[in-house]
């Protein structure tokens, strides 16, 4: 097989309007960002890849993507915070844009009018930026770590290409979600959120152990001969990074979910579709009471896959179909 043909493989699960169904071209990765080339090494098979065990490499690799396929050339963040894979970011966001196009007569709504919250932006500001690139929306990003705001905000000021698109509020009580962040005059089409995964630092580092050996088997099939290295007798490292906040808070992911619901009520008028990204699927049907609960005129479950991951974004809004219907032409109208 060329190396031509091997470059048009798709991989399974992404989105079809993900950019990053293919895979990766690392000569045009290279040649957006010239850092990248110390990280990538070519396997038995002729494959260019990266050691995905190594923070540093996967963080230069979503450097590259951000500045190959997003325009953005200034991006960093600081050592040891959450560095998330650039084509899982995208595909929330492009099942947004379908969720906001089935609320709108199959029309995606774009543009600046258009506006999002980010909750738990984090140092990357992942969301926002492909957000804004891709479909011309505004963004919020929220956040209770100042080191991520403060890291967030320089990204978004050093860059042209995201100007005037997104801004970034420290939320100072961590117990706060949507309250001190929708402020009484702001509207915002959807929300989005990926929650702590965890209940405790110790599942987070069980789950690194885990991500460690997953990633070192995937590594020896493809013949990566420092990936193998890597995963014998390596202490294990989040390779994506993390802080407390981004990766575990009291009761994991479907008390922080909770939470999330129970805010939303009061601000229900002022968003459209609220959302989140639900790891576990057992935490489903607590998820679903507490919508019940809470009110919820309409509740979506959208299944989202990367290769063996699958994942979900569950959306709920508590707008009728008279007060849609004024969303749509006040906002959303061409």
């Amino acid at each position: 097989m060329t190396q031509k043909k091997k470059a048009q493989v798709t991989k399974k699960g992404l989105h079809p309007r993900n950019p990053h169904r293919q895979r990766y071209d690392f000569d045009a990765l290279i040649a957006s960002c010239p850092s990248l080339s110390p990280f990538v090494t070519t396997n038995k098979f002729g494959d260019l890849s990266v050691d995905f065990t190594d923070p540093q490499a996967v963080k230069m690799l979503n450097k590259a993507l951000l500045s190959y396929f997003y325009q953005v050339q200034h991006w960093d963040i600081p050592a040891g915070y959450l560095c998330p894979p650039i084509p899982g970011r995208a595909d929330y966001l492009h099942y947004i844009a379908d969720l906001l196009a089935d609320s709108n007569k199959g029309v995606i709504p774009k543009g600046k009018r258009i506006a999002g919250l980010d909750v738990g932006v984090g140092a990357n500001c992942a969301y926002p930026i492909v957000g804004h690139r891709v479909y011309g929306w505004r963004f919020v990003g929220a956040d209770i770590d100042p080191l991520s705001i403060k890291s967030a905000k320089f990204i978004v000021e050093s860059n042209p290409t995201l100007s005037g698109g997104i801004k970034c509020r420290l939320q100072k009580n961590p117990d706060h979600i949507f309250t001190g962040m929708i402020n009484a005059d702001d509207v915002f089409d959807f929300t989005m959120c990926n929650p702590p995964f965890h209940a405790s630092l110790a599942e987070a580092t069980a789950g690194s152990e885990r991500k460690v050996r997953n990633l070192a088997a995937n590594a020896q099939k493809k013949g990566t001969d420092s990936f193998q290295k890597s995963g014998k007798g390596k202490k294990p490292v989040l390779n994506f990074g993390g802080q407390k906040a981004e990766l575990w808070c009291p009761g994991g992911e479907a008390a922080f979910i909770k939470r999330m619901i129970k805010q939303s009520v009061d601000h229900q008028a002022q968003c459209f579709w609220f959302t989140t990204l639900v790891s576990k699927k057992e935490n489903l049907a607590e998820i679903y009471r507490s919508l019940k609960k809470a009110g919820a005129s309409d509740v979506r479950t959208i299944d989202m896959a990367q290769g063996q991951k699958i994942t979900r974004v569950v959306a709920w809004t508590f707008l009728n179909a008279e007060q849609q219907q004024a969303w749509r032409e006040q906002r959303w109208a061409q």
